[in-house]
């Protein structure tokens, strides 16, 4: 994959929908798509603007603008996440839902590709007011999700709770009780064991996997990585517990480094207490851009976006890059990897844990059937390992890097599904 990086400004280059668009197009060329299809698979299929009052604490109300977008149904109902955040945008939220799409085929589960956001500073607003904000949200987009229509998620700044709170709205207007509206609920409402750790014990399976291939030892392999929300630290946890040295840990406000491995559990328990890394006795503090580029076997970007740029994507010293959030490498900075000859093993299968967990999560309430935590785990390890299978054999047999390969494979398989529906136009 090659970009002029000449053409691009920074700007542009941290663009989520621009960075989705560069690699879908470049896939898309690869496979020589039909133009019908490029055109139908380049486009969301429905977004959602909405604007809707709610009433703080204090007694004013305050408008909040919140956000759906429905990039492909064909394979499924839409899947994908809501964040609460103050920069969400409808790029940001489009390349979201397009990933989804990419996410869903690559794992060859019955979805679709959606997102949803609201513009808000949770960490501003009290439990009542995010709870009025979520349902308000809910009842704006009601006519656009359900269990065969669009089923979200938690993501950034969203939990179980916020889960509840949606299907309990869904609910109330439906009349009687629908679990399956959402995933990632609590368990005594239809959620599924395992959901809550899915998606950091998908990203060590995915390791476990480049390990195998590359015919690198687990144990003792440093590790950094960047971010520890439930993505970092649960894949920190399983994979300290399976061998691997921890070394080092960045968050937004600062690091934690320790070439000898940092004891996991410990960290979790001062974070716990703490509500912060910072001044853990077990490590030393670093800079986060620092332990970004520091040695270390495997980095595993596992926060946000536009994480990995043409800015520092040159000192990266990681053999291998195991993407633990969605688009924390720029189309340029792939480039400059690439030139590095760093594996890399792209978000659309990295962290698809999750969204595995949440498709035997809709299974299990649409069934009334509730599965064993091991069950849960072993399909989805099961279904990450075929499906790493199946990108690495399509990288080999038509000689593009793994995240071209990804995206080749689940375009292909979309396309397919369409060629087979037929487009109704």
């Amino acid at each position: 994959m090659l970009i002029a990086t000449s053409a691009i400004t920074l700007d542009r280059e941290i663009n989520p929908w621009e960075a989705q668009s560069a690699r879908f197009e470049f896939a898309a060329r690869k496979l020589n798509l039909d133009e019908n299809l490029w055109k139908v698979l380049s486009t969301p299929s429905r977004e959602i603007i909405v604007h809707f009052p709610v009433t703080l604490d204090n007694g004013k109300i305050e408008m909040f603008t919140g956000f759906r977008v429905q990039h492909s149904i064909a394979r499924g109902p839409g899947k994908g996440g809501i964040r609460y955040a103050p920069d969400v945008t409808l790029d940001e939220v489009r390349a979201l839902a397009s990933w989804m799409t990419w996410k869903c085929a690559v794992v060859n589960i019955p979805f679709g590709g959606a997102k949803g956001g609201v513009i808000c500073d949770p960490k501003k607003m009290s439990r009542g007011e995010l709870e009025r904000m979520t349902r308000r949200y809910t009842s704006e987009i009601i006519d656009f999700i359900g269990p065969e229509k669009d089923v979200p998620a938690p993501d950034m700044n969203t939990n179980e709770q916020t889960m509840a709170w949606i299907m309990d709205t869904y609910s109330m207007h439906q009349g009687h009780t629908v679990t399956s509206v959402v995933t990632g609920k609590p368990l005594n409402i239809g959620g599924s064991r395992g959901r809550t750790e899915a998606t950091g014990r998908g990203v060590q399976a995915i390791c476990d996997e480049s390990m195998r291939y590359l015919k690198m030892n687990i144990d003792g392999c440093r590790v950094v990585i960047q971010g520890f929300g439930n993505v970092g630290s649960n894949a920190a946890r399983l994979m300290m517990e399976r061998g691997y040295k921890i070394v080092g840990i960045a968050e937004f406000e600062g690091g934690l480094s320790n070439p000898k491995g940092i004891d996991i559990h410990q960290l979790l328990d001062y974070k716990r207490r703490n509500n912060t890394i910072l001044g853990f006795g077990g490590a030393e503090a670093m800079p986060s851009d620092e332990l970004l580029v520091s040695e270390c076997e495997i980095l595993i970007p596992a926060a946000r976006e536009n994480v990995i740029t043409s800015r520092n994507a040159g000192q990266i010293k990681a053999k291998v890059v195991v993407e633990g959030a969605n688009g924390p490498t720029t189309a340029v900075a792939d480039d400059i990897l690439a030139e590095k000859r760093i594996f890399i093993m792209p978000d659309i299968l990295a962290n698809a844990g999750g969204v595995t967990a949440s498709y035997f999560e809709w299974v299990q309430d649409r069934q009334g059937y509730f599965w064993k935590e091991a069950d849960v785990n072993e399909r989805m390890e099961s279904i990450l390992r075929d499906s790493f299978d199946d990108v690495v054999r399509y990288s080999e047999a038509h000689n593009v890097n793994n995240r071209i390969a990804a995206y080749m494979l689940a375009i292909d398989r979309v396309a397919q599904t369409i060629r087979q529906r037929g487009i109704y136009a």
